[in-house]
Formats: C-alpha cells, structure tokens, sequence
C-alpha cells in the first residue's frame, strides 16, 4: 500500500500537473461473429461488445469518483475486422464499421478501434476489402477507428500496401473534407504494431489476446515536467533518474484503476501502457519536457538525444512497478495535440524531416501532422515507407498518422478542437517519389530478423 507521502504527491500531480488515466479500452474478440451472411455477422458484432461492454463507461466512472484520478477516455478495442468479415460474401465492410459505431454508441465509450488490417507479408481477400472500405467506413462513422500493418522485422516492407495506404489516406480526406479532412486523425499505418495497444487510433484487440480484457493507458507529461524542474542544471543521469521514480509513480496510479476496472466487469487485467501523451492544454507537453531538459525549443539540435532519454527513463520507471507493461510505452509526439510542438512548428524549429529522425527513438512515428491538400498519394506513400523502415530495421514500432488538408497550404492553421487540438500545416519535400513508390512488391526483412 501507498505511504501517507505518495498519497498526496500522487494527488498534487492530478491537481497540478495534469495526470491522468489517458484511457481505459476493453478489449473484446470478436472471432465467434464470423459468418457468411454480412447482416448476421454485423447483429453478432453488435450484440457482443454491447454485452461485453455495457458496463465499462459506469464501472470506469465508479473508478474515477472512488480514487479522484480523472479516466478522460473509454474505449473499446476489437479484434481485426478483416479476419471477422473474412468470411462474409460482402465486399463492402462499411456495415461492419457502421455496426461497431452502433454498438460505440449504446455503450456510450469515447472510441472504438479495430478497423484493421495486417498485410506485413500480404494481403488475404478479406485485408483487400477492409483497405478499400476504409474512406466509407470512417467517413460514414463517428467513433470508429482504423489502422493497417504494412511491415514487421521479420516480413519486411509490404510496399504494395504501402502504396495503397497514400491513396487511401487521400480518398479519406476528400471524403470528410467538409471537416477539415479529420476522418484521417481516426486512421493510422503501423510498422510492429502491437496486439494490445489501448490507444486511438490504433488499437485493436490481438488474435493472442483474451476473450475480454481490460488494458489502461496512462500519460502524465506535466508530472515529469513539474519533477524536472526540480533537478535544473543537473547532470542527466539524475535527469534520468528523476524521470524513472515519476513515470513509477504513474505506472502505479495505472495499475491501481486497470485492477479496480477489470475486477469489477470480472475480466482480464492486460497491460499498463505508460505512454506519456500529451494534450493542447498549456502544461502537459512532451516539447516542453525536452525543452526542460535545457534545449531553446523543441526540434533544435539535441532534441533527438534528449527524446532517447526521455523515452528510456520511462520504460525504466514503469516496468519497476507494474509485471504487466506493454502497448506502446514511452513518448507520443503528436504535433497538433502538443502544444509545445505546434509552437516550435510555428517557430520554424520543427519539420517533418527533424520529427522522422526523432521518431528512431520515441514510441510511435510521425503522429497527427498536417502537411498541404495537394500533396500527393505517392509522397504519402513514400513518408510511410521511411517511417516503416526505420521500426523494421530497429525492431520497434513506428507509425503514421497524416492529414492531407484538402484546400489548405503550408502554413495554414487548421483546428479540430479537443484532444485533437489544432496545428500549422507543416512543409513536405517538393521532389517527387512517385517512381520509387511505383515498383511495388516487399522490400526484404533486414538480417536482424533471423534470431531463431
């Protein structure tokens, strides 16, 4: 049990420091919905996460209001809807999403993902028409999310998928484009995605994973801020240190709900992920951790080797307190919900060039960026393939999320409010890839995936 002092710096750090339980997602598998007829498989889908689910949002509520510590999302996460809808005879999965949005909407969680489809190696007949259902089905819903693997270390770099990916993140723009293109903040490309990732938009619930479980996502970047203060002008393994014993104490406030959350709905406990992910609220900025750290502004020189630290220590300071860490774990660096990073884009400090070389070490890639309407699908493509080599080659997860503004130019601000929060249009190289993105195939797993 938590000392009287923890207690109460555990509370400052709600209080003050915007620390807070990012999510809580029931994961739910779907593989007994399968079936050939698409309406009965949709009712299948519907009825088992409203039954699995029915409880979560008042269960996490009840949670909030017996420890103080704010769950700002509910979600669900289900199993791929591409090995679900496999066996239907319909082409067009919309049906699918729009059953999951049905069944979001009863629940009443925030977002549900699972969307998804795993093409590293390939693509079977049910990833082919997932992929092509994608601008519909997000377009057409309100809390569906989506997401596609399109490489791993040990299958390479499926370029065709990675082609198909930069056409379909432009139709999803021009399909919602009366909304500032933001179906393409609900879509995001992996590279290692993992099975039990609790966060938007690329959650899914794993073919490994339980029948239900229970993973939290916590984030609490204004706490080791706030702690970093503390430290100015100090050495960087006490820098490290520093962030190791506070990323601990949020590892534990997660652990505590997950177990509450899961006991309670009489499911499985699965991980904490200790993802610090930041918001547009002044205060809770992973740009202005690095910043901290001595740098004038995020993106100059050093911010790559401070982010390393950063996301290091994390890790560090979360497996200590928790036997069940997994997700994504570490540093987010989503530019439009960061307000550090819209400023230093803003600034001129930050470019899409400098966040790919910092995405080698943090826990995702290249994250909620803006770039202009008329890029094309190829660029697309091509941002995604390099992003893609960098989590095949070092064996970690990266990703993509991009939003093409249709209408918009470099340097435009667009805003979607909330946790979405807002950010420039962000410059792109003007030199075409599109011969590159046009030879298609599997660039080959590197020799580091043969470890058996």
């Amino acid at each position: 049990m938590p000392g009287i002092y923890e207690v109460y710096e555990t509370l400052k750090m709600i209080e003050k420091e915007h620390l807070d339980i990012r999510t809580v997602t029931m994961g739910i598998s779907l593989l007994d919905c399968c079936d050939s007829d698409s309406s009965k498989a949709c009712q299948k889908i519907y009825d088992k996460i409203t039954k699995s689910a029915e409880n979560l949002v008042k269960v996490a509520e009840s949670t909030e209001r017996k420890f103080g510590i704010p769950i700002v999302n509910k979600r669900i996460s289900v199993t791929p809807i591409s090995l679900v809808a496999a066996s239907s005879e319909t082409k067009d999965y919309t049906c699918f999403a729009k059953a999951m949005d049905q069944a979001a909407e009863i629940t009443g969680i925030d977002f549900i993902g699972g969307f998804t489809s795993l093409v590293q190696k390939g693509f079977t007949k049910g990833d082919e028409n997932l992929i092509a259902s994608i601008p519909q089905a997000i377009a057409s819903t309100r809390k569906v999310c989506s997401s596609v693997n399109v490489a791993s270390t040990k299958a390479g770099i499926n370029m065709d998928a990675v082609q198909r990916m930069g056409k379909t993140i432009k139709d999803l723009a021009y399909a919602t484009k009366e909304e500032n293109c933001f179906g393409c903040a609900k879509l995001v490309v992996f590279a290692n995605v993992p099975d039990d990732n609790p966060f938007m938009a690329g959650a899914f619930h794993g073919i490994g994973e339980p029948e239900t479980c229970i993973n939290v996502g916590v984030s609490g970047p204004g706490a080791v801020k706030a702690a970093l203060e503390k430290v100015k002008g100090e050495d960087f393994g006490t820098v490290a240190e520093t962030i190791k014993k506070t990323a601990f104490k949020i590892t534990r406030v997660g652990q505590l709900v997950a177990r509450e959350v899961s006991s309670h709905l009489n499911t499985k406990f699965g991980i904490v992920d200790l993802s610090l992910a930041p918001t547009p609220v002044v205060g809770d900025s992973i740009a202005r951790i690095l910043e901290e750290m001595g740098l004038e502004k995020c993106g100059t020189h050093g911010s790559t080797a401070a982010l390393a630290l950063l996301n290091d220590a994390v890790k560090k300071g979360g497996v200590m307190a928790s036997s069940y860490v997994g997700g994504l774990s570490g540093a987010f660096i989503p530019v439009s919900e960061d307000e550090g990073m819209v400023a230093a884009v803003s600034d001129g400090a930050l470019s899409i060039d400098k966040l790919e070389a910092m995405t080698c070490v943090c826990s995702v890639g290249l994250d909620m960026i803006i770039i202009p309407g008329d890029v094309t699908a190829e660029t697309i493509s091509a941002i995604i393939a390099d992003e893609a080599a960098i989590g095949m080659i070092n064996n970690k997860t990266t990703a993509v999320r991009l939003i093409p503004a249709i209408g918009k130019k470099e340097g435009d601000m667009v805003e979607y409010g909330g946790l979405w929060g807002k950010a420039p249009v962000m410059k792109v190289n003007k030199y075409s890839s599109f011969e590159f993105i046009k030879r298609g195939g599997r660039i080959p797993a590197p020799i580091n995936s043969l470890r058996n």
